[in-house]
């Protein structure tokens, strides 16, 4: 039986070495993420039971739990509605997630170099390494996110990058042949170069690209929420039973079907608002308020009110501070787009979004 170990280092060549070096050795990784303190890094340690962590610089052992022999890797879940759990994808699941997303993207071993800039600690980064691992395709380690060195990758020869979609505004994107573009709701007016992507920890990373369920992905819509049937799905959480390979997987999420079968994600389930007994889905208002173009960034949420129940809020980073926005105006603006019962009651304006290392925003903490 193999063993969890803990990687506590940025995204670099040592990195792959050491995964490498683990999974020869019939180990499986689990890759701590760098923003969090050491104190909050030593706990996950101790809760996932990790019996090794291999840094940029030491090696320190410690009492862990055993491993399945096709058990990979453990990714902790970002935590935005309470403490991380540990997702462990398998090999056969990293494989199919590989083959798949390649396939779709037309990858050419001798053409192609992978460019991994995002966080390995979240299933979009390391998955950049799997790609490239399992596909004989050259790669090209960042510790992060820099847009100069960025778009320098993609002068020199890297052709396909995954970026959040901030990162996506920072560099010119026509230097890759391709970007996915994923952790969080992209902008509605992307690069043709660009593949809006759709998947979770738990399904290995992106299954719909541009609306398009992958190869192998089936996806159903129950009561408004996104069920999922696919080979690159996780096995289990830490902790947990194995799930069976055929066992669908309730993501959480809402969405639905266009009627040319493009899906349509609204949003986690539990982020609706209900207002004057309406459900409203805060992705579908944030995707109009983006053509106003008066916030840098914003979300919507419903704040408790005593008339409606909730009340649509735009939470918002003006581009200019110096500029009064007036929430009737964007009400009047928004009518040819929304109901009246979506349309924002109040504007809170904030200097900054809290979001995690993938760019999503924790909206627990908003």
């Amino acid at each position: 039986m193999g063993k969890l170990i803990a990687f506590d280092m940025e995204g670099c060549d040592f990195f792959v070495s050491k995964l490498l070096e683990a999974w020869d050795n019939g180990h499986s990784v689990f890759p701590l993420d760098q923003r969090l303190p050491q104190a909050r890094k030593e706990q996950l340690v101790k809760t996932f039971g990790a019996s090794e962590v291999v840094s940029e610089v030491d090696t320190y052992k410690a009492e862990g739990i055993s491993m399945e022999p096709d058990d990979a890797l453990v990714i902790a879940t970002s935590g935005t509605t309470g403490d991380p759990k540990g997702v462990v994808l398998t090999h056969t699941a990293l494989q199919a997630s590989s083959q798949i997303t390649s396939s779709q993207l037309d990858v050419q071993g001798a053409l192609d170099e992978w460019l991994c800039c995002i966080p390995v600690s979240h299933i979009g980064g390391f998955s950049v390494i799997t790609r490239a691992l399992h596909n004989g395709v050259r790669l090209k380690m960042q510790r992060g996110f820099d847009a100069t060195l960025c778009e320098e990758a993609g002068r020199s020869g890297s052709t396909l990058v995954s970026l959040v979609p901030t990162a996506l505004e920072r560099i010119e994107p026509s230097v890759f042949r391709k970007i996915l573009v994923g952790g969080a709701a992209a902008p509605q007016i992307i690069p043709d170069n660009a593949v809006t992507t759709y998947g979770l920890t738990e399904t290995g990373s992106g299954i719909v690209y541009d609306g398009t369920l992958l190869p192998e992905v089936k996806i159903e819509i129950r009561e408004g929420e996104i069920v999922v049937q696919s080979p690159t799905l996780f096995n289990r959480y830490l902790g947990d039973e194995p799930r069976n390979n055929e066992q669908w997987f309730t993501t959480g999420d809402a969405g639905f079907f266009r009627d040319d079968q493009k899906l349509v994600v609204t949003g986690r389930l539990d982020d609706a608002i209900i207002t004057g007994g309406e459900k409203v889905w805060p992705a579908l208002i944030e995707r109009e308020l983006e053509s106003l173009k008066l916030f840098s960034e914003h979300i919507v949420v419903g704040r408790r009110d005593q008339e409606w129940g909730q009340a649509v809020t735009i939470i918002g980073v003006p581009k200019n501070f110096e500029t009064s926005i007036d929430i009737s105006e964007i009400r009047a603006q928004l009518r040819e787009s929304l109901p009246n019962y979506a349309l924002p009651k109040a504007i809170e304006i904030v200097e900054a979004l809290p979001r995690n290392a993938m760019g999503k925003v924790l909206r627990r903490l908003i």
